[in-house]
């Protein structure tokens, strides 16, 4: 599997650990949606994108749309929530975003999925996590993400109005709550431009897909 990452400016330690959550900054998108954003939560990301990328065992999905099967353009890993996570440093970001929305989620965030983002030809389509509960019911998604930035945009479902974009990588981390999964929806769209590999992990609660 060929990457060529390079390596934040800010970021030169090979000591993997998290900081503090205190400086998270929230943004109301309207319509009960918000989103908090921390950059560079996580120290030592470039190194557990290495280590991600050399031990978590990816898979390439294909899937039909209209009359063809096409590849889903980027490669995935899921970990249930009796599975033991890739690296221990995720388990300690579960486990500190659980205590930290304890008050606003009401209940646990439990499972982790990964997304692997190789070039900027690697992308995800505009969607809302509504498969489950996300469909009927306020929840959050947290997406701690490692490697090179990347640009995850959110816009209104209806009604138009701006998109929001934030650039995402090197330890950052942002977190969808409110109505976001309903009222809003979000993508990683494709890039022309050079940009280095990505993965995201996406930590969600029970039901939440």
């Amino acid at each position: 599997m060929t990457r060529h990452l390079q390596g934040s400016l800010f970021d030169q330690t090979d000591e993997v650990r998290l900081g503090s959550l205190a400086g998270i900054r929230r943004t109301q998108l309207g319509l009960g949606a918000w989103i908090d954003v921390l950059p560079g939560w996580l120290s030592g990301a470039d190194v557990l994108f290495e280590q991600l990328v050399a031990e978590v065992p990816w898979r390439a999905e294909r899937r039909t749309m209209y009359d063809h099967v096409v590849d889903v353009p980027r490669l995935l890993a899921f970990y249930g929530a009796d599975d033991r996570l890739p690296h221990p440093v995720l388990a300690q970001a579960r486990d500190a975003l659980s205590a930290h929305y304890a008050g606003e989620l009401g209940e646990p965030f439990t499972t982790a999925g990964l997304c692997y983002y190789r070039d900027g030809r690697d992308s995800v389509a505009w969607h809302g996590d509504r498969i489950g509960r996300g469909a009927r019911e306020d929840t959050m998604v947290a997406i701690l993400s490692v490697g090179a930035p990347r640009d995850l945009l959110l816009r209104p479902m209806r009604g138009g109005g701006g998109t929001v974009r934030r650039p995402l990588g090197h330890g950052d981390l942002i977190v969808m709550g409110g109505s976001c999964q309903r009222t809003w929806e979000h993508s990683i769209p494709k890039t022309t431009r050079a940009t280095g590999p990505r993965i995201s992990i996406q930590f969600r609660p029970h039901g939440v897909q």
